[in-house]
């Protein structure tokens, strides 16, 4: 077991929306010396979906990025809130950002984010078993839908088309479990 060298003497809010909380915790750090630390609270969970059809096709999700200021290819993803079952809240994310119902579902990846910053976790899942519906985009989201081969998706990664840390951990561990 690891011993934890950090020792926590106060935390205070800092700033606070419905999807984010900012703590500032006063620290002794692992030097012994005292510290400020900033610490961001996601109030919701992340999601990943990596769907696949019977030919080995994946779709991805491209979005202007506020954060960014950039344009970003993704996997379909979104936010589950605590307490709401993750699997549900991936199923809903799903056919939001695509229209697809899966009828199999496969847990495939934890993720920490950023874990330098924020305590937030995210999950990946493979849904296969798909089934076209229709899309019902959020009022935040203005999103183009790409439907390609889980390989082309894979080359994205690699060169760099694809910058999202949680597209890339999934479709990484999905082309190793996949065998592409």
């Amino acid at each position: 077991m690891y011993e934890n060298p950090w020792k926590t003497l106060s935390k205070k809010d800092k700033y606070e929306n419905a999807w984010i909380r900012v703590e500032e915790h006063q620290v002794i750090n692992p030097s012994g010396n005292d510290g400020i630390y900033g610490k961001v609270h996601f109030k919701n969970f992340a999601l990943g979906i990596i769907p696949i059809d019977e030919e080995g096709n994946t779709w991805l999700i491209g979005q202007f990025r506020y954060t960014l200021d950039e344009y970003s290819w993704e996997i379909p993803m979104g936010g589950g809130p605590e307490g709401i079952d993750r699997l549900e809240s991936a199923k809903r994310e799903l056919k939001e950002e695509t229209g697809i119902i899966a009828s199999e579902w496969t847990e495939i990846l934890r993720i920490h984010t950023s874990n330098s910053v924020t305590d937030e976790v995210g999950w990946v899942y493979l849904a296969k078993g798909l089934e076209q519906g229709e899309t019902e985009f959020e009022e935040t989201e203005k999103l183009a839908i790409k439907k390609l081969p889980l390989s082309k998706a894979i080359q994205m990664v690699m060169s760099g088309e694809i910058t999202d840390g949680i597209s890339i951990a999934g479709l990484l561990k999905a082309g190793r479990l996949l065998g592409i």
